[in-house]
């Protein structure tokens, strides 16, 4: 069986035999196509990315070279003329085709992220952090594609740390978890999930006065680090120890039992993008493109065609076309570059947005000034994505805005975020008056970044209650789109630049 490795030395095998990949451009452009996640990476895109800057006049045919070399180590037994089944055409490029159980860390990522019971959970984050042999594609470092995608797997990885430490809570497997749960800690000393995991490990051990002593330490690292006191969850844990509250208390032994789980379908098979939950149906969304460039849009005519469960409903080239296109199909989301001519994307995002039951709005820049896209936030867009962007982040992008979720393009974040220090809006909430602790600390995650997912892990919540409080809150406001609540957060101080990646 052939198989690919990226959670740790990248690598291909068949069965027991490590395949020669060759340099490493050429791993590099198949490690590419596994990022995406089964999707087609464009040849213009491979050239961007693995010559970053300036790529060599024969760029086009070193990649050609490439992927014929890496066909045939990938099927050495393949008939000359006969089509590739695995790196396989798919224009305008490329894709990788394989099943989740051929790829490590497709595998993972459907691990940590199936739902189950504590028992269910325990063995597919035990299956999941097995396969972790090093850091993810660190050959690849000096690629912006790699680091990023490595970022992402390392978020998983914890994540997934600290999923199989509470589904152990929830066995009875406290005492055996205290050592793995300091480790980690120390390691990622701001994560507050890690330190309530340790707290209540401790606390069922039979350690009260060392699980309150954890949560002191807790508080001296957040002070410290960030000039923040616990959040809402550590403070309750600490009132409920204090209280010796029976909630606390060790679970009833349970009973033996099978554990069955499924295995999830490969990334991009049967219009399942990679991480969806198993049984989750993906929506159609209809998207309009808007650019006032032809070569731009058919880039995204493309991406959106071969993408299953996107529909395009309509393109326009300035702003003036985009409102009335947007008003005869009623989208459900438009794409739309920033600076066009005879109206721009900004004022045209802001008349549309000021339409009943708008859809959603994301931002294409080239890197546009940061006043733009701090004033688009502040309009109610729900994101922004560079012109530059692979296909796959675009579509992330898009996903994330229908699901309620503001998504900044990491290459932009830094500025973009340096930026909300510098600026006031006398419209803005004067100090989120009204708002109770437990709404400013929802605040908080979300203008840090966090999903209602990540933040129903953080706050031990079920999602659904968040985006409960997600909308409680935008009301409270007086604002209609989660991007807006990261600037009134900025605006008001409650939040600061430096606190932006912790």
């Amino acid at each position: 069986m052939l198989t690919f490795r990226a959670l740790g030395p990248f690598q291909a095998r068949h069965g027991d035999v490590v395949l020669d990949l060759g340099g490493q451009r050429q791993m590099a452009v198949l490690a590419r196509l596994l990022v995406a996640g089964g999707r087609a990476v464009p040849v213009s895109v491979l050239i961007d990315e693995l010559w970053p800057g300036e790529p060599p006049a024969q760029a086009l045919s070193t990649i050609q070279g490439y992927v014929s070399r890496l066909r045939r180590a990938l099927e050495p037994d393949r008939a000359p003329r006969k089509e590739a089944g695995v790196l396989v055409s798919a224009p305008p490029g490329y894709a990788l085709r394989a099943t989740a159980e051929q790829v490590d860390s497709w595998r993972f990522e459907g691990a940590v992220k199936l739902d189950g019971d504590p028992a269910a959970v325990w063995a597919r984050t035990e299956e999941a952090l097995a396969l972790w042999r090093g850091p993810a594609l660190a050959e690849f470092s000096d690629l912006a594609w790699a680091v990023t995608e490595a970022g992402r797997l390392e978020e998983l990885r914890l994540t997934a740390v600290e999923r199989r430490a509470d589904a152990g809570l929830a066995l009875g497997h406290s005492a055996a978890l205290v050592a793995d749960l300091e480790a980690h800690v120390s390691a990622h000393p701001l994560r507050e999930e890690a330190w309530r995991l340790l707290a209540l490990a401790l606390y069922r051990g039979g350690r009260q006065g060392d699980a309150l002593g954890a949560l002191r330490r807790a508080r001296a690292v957040l002070r410290d680090e960030l000039g923040l006191d616990l959040g809402a969850t550590l403070q309750r844990l600490e009132s409920d120890m204090l209280a010796q509250a029976p909630h606390l208390d060790p679970p009833a032994p349970r009973a033996a039992q099978t554990v069955r789980v499924a295995a999830p379908e490969a990334p991009g098979e049967a219009g399942t993008p990679p991480g969806t939950p198993l049984g989750t149906a993906t929506e159609t969304l209809r998207v309009v493109v808007v650019d006032d460039q032809a070569l731009v849009r058919t880039g995204l005519r493309v991406v959106l065609d071969s993408e299953p469960g996107f529909e395009l409903a309509g393109e326009a080239e300035n702003g003036e076309q985009a409102i009335a296109l947007v008003r005869e199909t009623r989208p459900d989301l438009v794409l739309m570059d920033i600076q066009m001519p005879r109206l721009d994307g900004l004022t045209a995002a802001r008349r549309i947005l000021a339409d009943e039951d708008p859809p959603k709005v994301i931002m294409m820049t080239t890197f546009g000034t940061d006043d733009n896209l701090y004033s688009a936030l502040r309009a109610g867009v729900s994101g922004f994505v560079l012109k530059t962007s692979a296909p796959e982040q675009l579509i992330t992008a898009m996903r994330a805005a229908q699901a309620g979720d503001a998504l900044i393009d990491p290459a932009v974040t830094t500025r973009l975020i340096a930026a909300f220090a510098g600026h006031s809006d006398p419209a803005a909430p004067p100090a989120l008056a009204g708002l109770g602790d437990a709404e400013l600390d929802l605040l908080k995650l979300i203008a840090r970044g966090l999903t209602n997912r990540q933040i129903a892990a953080t706050l031990s919540v079920s999602e659904p209650s968040v985006a409960e409080s997600v909308g409680k809150l935008l009301a409270h406001l007086g604002l209609f789109d989660r991007a807006q609540l990261v600037v009134a957060a900025y605006e008001s101080g409650l939040v600061n630049p430096g606190d932006v990646s912790r």
